[in-house]
């Protein structure tokens, strides 16, 4: 299918590893201009050339998108360099355990920093571009919202406030034709994923064990199937479709915990 984003203009927070790799090369493919934000501009670069080898156009800036200055730079240099802003996904930031014993209001309010304040800052500083393209924004949420973990308060509280903002903007956008949507991760295999499974005392039998209570395939989510939603609901092939929370997780968040054992 044509998704119809030939030379739009999308850019990507965090997209230099994992899910957000993982979008920038989905986008790529279907000839959109991915144009990667982050912190480390080797990281950055690394993918911008990878992309290039294989004909495809993108860029990157850097930017460390807990400094609210940082987050308004990164969008005045897109649009410097484009002129436009086709699509925004709100993808970066880490769960970093602080939890409600573990943490402190220093730690608690920089991880809101790293996890949802830079997806309002972003949003608001694209937006007049966004207007002008009719473009449409992607927040990556995490089923921590829905299901809670234990030990992450700041980063449910941030999954939250990502799925709150989403339908808020959808409703405040609808005006302008801009639509919002997220895409809920549960159990999805990247790099940081696989580093912290390694750095359980059983990481094999612990991966068998989440991977048992995924009901789909009982296997991992792909980044590349967290990018193929995305992008989708980027495209114009998604059109009527604004305000949701889509779960791309196997069934992981609502389908019955018997499965399990089935």
């Amino acid at each position: 299918m044509d998704l119809q984003l030939k030379d739009k203009v999308v850019v990507v927070t965090g997209g230099a590893k994992g899910i957000g790799e993982g979008i920038v090369h989905v986008l790529a493919s279907e000839g959109a201009i991915p144009v990667i934000i982050g912190r480390n501009a080797e990281d950055n670069q690394k993918v911008v050339d990878e992309l290039a080898g294989q004909g495809f156009a993108s860029s990157h800036v850097v930017a460390e998108l807990t400094e609210p200055a940082a987050c308004e730079a990164a969008v005045k240099a897109v649009i410097e360099k484009y002129g436009r802003i086709d699509g925004l996904v709100n993808n970066a930031g880490v769960n970093d355990g602080v939890g409600l014993e573990s943490g402190d209001y220093e730690r608690f309010m920089a991880s809101l920093h790293k996890n949802v304040v830079h997806y309002y800052l972003m949003a608001h500083h694209a937006l007049p571009a966004l207007k002008a393209s009719k473009g449409a924004i992607v927040n990556i949420s995490s089923k921590t919202a829905d299901t809670g973990q234990g030990g992450t308060s700041a980063y449910a509280a941030a999954n939250g406030g990502r799925n709150g903002l989403t339908r808020e903007w959808a409703v405040e956008l609808l005006k302008y034709g801009i639509r919002v949507n997220s895409v809920i991760v549960a159990e999805c295999w990247t790099p940081l994923y696989e580093r912290w499974i390694e750095t359980l005392p059983n990481p094999k039998e612990k991966l068998a064990s989440i991977t048992a209570h995924i009901p789909l395939e009982n296997r991992m989510t792909t980044a590349e199937e967290i990018a193929n939603m995305t992008v989708f609901l980027l495209s114009q092939r998604s059109s009527h479709t604004t305000g949701q929370l889509i779960y791309v997780d196997g069934g992981y968040v609502h389908l019955d915990r018997a499965l399990a054992n089935s």
